[in-house]
């Protein structure tokens, strides 16, 4: 089993629906249906989705998308995000987050789990 493999399987493990698609580019989109939000976003939920660049686990992750209708109260854009920007290779546009690490990625402690976790800070901070 690959390290991609092991660390979808993870993932699967912690959220019921995760979909990956392969692309042509050889990065693989990871989607997460119905990822619960914390009060102050429009939605209860939204689906996240990000890339997992070909050199993974040696090349970091970067950025993600949540649902295009996605807005915070009173229909606000957040910082560092833009609407209808569309993942590669995918043709349906979503609310792109630019959204990094705080620190460099380290492929033997960072994982697709711990990038879960740094999306979810990011949707707490409500800004």
């Amino acid at each position: 089993m690959s390290v991609l493999e092991l660390q979808l399987q993870q993932l699967r493990e912690r959220y019921a629906a995760v979909e990956v698609t392969r692309l042509g580019s050889g990065t693989h989109l990871v989607t997460v249906q119905a990822v619960p939000l914390p009060q102050g976003w429009t939605k209860p939920a939204s689906a996240i989705r990000f890339l997992v660049p070909a050199a993974y686990p040696f090349a970091a992750l970067d950025c993600f998308w949540a649902d295009n209708d996605l807005r915070l109260a009173g229909d606000r854009l957040p910082q560092n995000a833009a609407a209808g920007n569309i993942p590669p290779e995918t043709g349906a546009p979503g609310l792109w987050f630019s959204w990094h690490l705080a620190q460099p990625w380290n492929p033997n402690r960072d994982t697709l789990s711990s990038w879960m976790n740094t999306i979810i800070d990011r949707l707490r901070r409500l800004q």
